[in-house]
């Protein structure tokens, strides 16, 4: 009996001794792997993860234009590959633009805006959820509150006659609160994005001697490919903010392409 009872401690000591030496090597390969991982690989599998567009986009930073309406400039938010990219989407599909009818809801053609321009879905693919991503990233306002993307294009001529983005008489939930503005190129003349009743601007970028004469009547931004302009339709306390009131001036010379964002005070499902 006691040469059995031996024999079982024994058993045990072993699977101990066993379960010791498998910790123990565990323990140094999880070492030696947390410790000479190289952080340069680190940021290759990081640059490598198909989750940012295409392109370069060089530097970007953030200019406040004006507190009324409240007007900031994105530069180079988007490259020039996607601003390519988004430009031949489109092409097959462009209409003419058309405008909400104040009284049905519905879309009509006006001589308001003489615009062609087309519609992608919220995360049509993987291109333009990396750019809706970017969007929500620089708004803090989240991808599911945005419509998808309109595509613009303006020949010489063509122009959007100043308008507000936001409801009239619509529910505040469901109302736009922001629209950002995506230059898909640049224009030769005219074109300019204009606010007539802006105040307190905060830019020379509005000031430029080379506007058009629709330019000069308000606030302008001239479009410069790849950056985006970001205003706000509702003031931080719900209300409206009558010095939204936009337009796009006519182009004069070359053409002009554009995207708009439309931000939705909550989430919105209609894609």
């Amino acid at each position: 009996m006691a040469k059995a009872s031996w024999r079982s401690s024994d058993r045990w000591l072993w699977c101990i001794l066993v379960s010791a030496v498998l910790l123990t090597l565990l323990m140094t390969f999880f070492l030696l792997f947390a410790f000479n991982f190289d952080q340069d690989d680190v940021s290759e599998l990081i640059h490598n993860e198909k989750v940012d567009g295409i392109g370069e986009r060089g530097e970007q930073w953030m200019e406040v234009i004006s507190w009324e309406p409240r007007i900031f400039i994105y530069r180079n938010l988007l490259s020039n590959e996607e601003c390519e990219y988004l430009i031949k989407l489109s092409l097959p599909r462009m209409q003419q633009s058309t405008v909400i009818d104040k009284n049905t809801g519905g879309n009509i053609s006006s001589r308001q805006r003489t615009s062609s321009g087309m519609f992608l879905k919220r995360g049509h693919d993987s291109i333009i959820q990396a750019i809706e991503k970017r969007i929500a990233d620089f708004t803090f306002m989240p991808i599911e509150h945005g419509e998808g993307l309109q595509i613009l294009h303006y020949e010489v001529g063509q122009k959007y006659d100043p308008h507000y983005d936001h409801f009239h008489n619509a529910d505040r939930i469901a109302d736009r609160i922001a629209t950002v503005l995506m230059y898909l190129s640049d224009v030769e003349e005219g074109g300019e994005t204009v606010f007539p009743l802006a105040k307190n601007t905060m830019n020379s970028v509005s000031r430029s001697s080379n506007l058009s004469e629709c330019g000069k009547m308000g606030l302008s931004v001239k479009p410069k490919k790849g950056d985006a302009l970001l205003f706000w339709s509702l003031k931080p306390d719900g209300s409206l903010d009558t010095t939204s009131l936009h337009g796009g001036c006519p182009v004069l010379k070359g053409y002009k392409w554009s995207s708009t964002k439309w931000l939705r005070v909550n989430k919105y499902y209609h894609l």
